[in-house]
């Protein structure tokens, strides 16, 4: 491969190569970027989803103890033992799920104290509190159950949102992930300018001159009959054209017999 040729050759496949490796960094990098914007709105949703459902078994407790402690109603005996397993089964499930539990310890010592006030009451209460006395079952709620269980719902809650303190951090990594994706094709950018000034620039003195020069010597030979001369450094292919058009204009001027 002769000189012109290699130089076109080089430029263009330096164009592709450039062009091939930053969209692969580019793709890798977004698809990173993608990668934690869903995992970041899933654990988001998950942690909604957990939360509801604790805040809802922790409710309908609550509504249990009322017409149980206030009311006397021993039917709602197994509704309330039902609820604060699915509160306690939930919470499980959001610690063996959750990267960081320190938002879960509050919660699971509420709750743990919560089981113990429950327990103690449905499995005495009959003896310590007269069914036919709302008044007493009024105290015990007002005095140790209601502030336990706002407790409960106080760290159900803080839990719930305990998402959006982590988002900062990742968020700021994102953006560094997405100017990661954008950089490479930046900087191929600029390298594929500066190439293309390069090829531009070797074509104009190599190539397009030297043929301009050439082809207006050529034009003054045949129309003014002046002697075919291109002024300046010809190089390669061009040179060698060069050659060949004053080996065929010898030839021309050779007498015919």
């Amino acid at each position: 491969m002769t000189g012109l040729r290699k130089r076109v050759t080089v430029g263009f496949l330096s164009i592709v190569c450039l062009l091939f490796f930053s969209g692969m960094v580019s793709f890798l990098e977004l698809s990173h970027l993608s990668r934690d914007t869903g995992d970041i709105l899933e654990a988001n949703q998950r942690n909604i989803s957990l939360a509801k459902q604790m805040l809802d078994a922790a409710h309908e407790q609550n509504v249990a103890l009322i017409h149980l402690s206030v009311f006397g109603d021993q039917s709602y005996d197994s509704l309330c033992r039902a609820c604060m397993t699915r509160l306690e089964n939930t919470l499980l499930v959001a610690q063996q799920e959750a990267v960081d539990k320190s938002f879960l310890d509050s919660l699971a010592f509420a709750t743990t104290d919560l089981r113990l006030l429950v327990d103690s009451y449905l499995a005495f209460g009959e003896n310590e509190h007269d069914a036919n006395a709302p008044e007493a079952g009024s105290k015990w709620y007002n005095n140790e159950y209601e502030a336990l269980h706002t407790r409960v719902t106080s760290a159900i809650k803080a839990y719930m949102t305990s998402t959006q303190s982590s988002l900062a951090p990742r968020a700021d990594q994102m953006r560094k992930n997405a100017y990661r994706a954008v950089t490479p094709v930046l900087i191929s950018l600029v390298v594929m300018i500066a190439i293309v000034l390069m090829l531009y620039y070797f074509m104009s003195i190599y190539c397009v001159h030297p043929i301009v020069r050439m082809n207006k010597g050529l034009d003054d030979f045949l129309t003014f009959h002046i002697p075919f001369a291109v002024k300046g450094q010809l190089k390669d292919e061009v040179l060698e054209l060069k050659e060949r058009i004053d080996t065929l204009i010898s030839m021309t001027k050779q007498p015919k017999f």
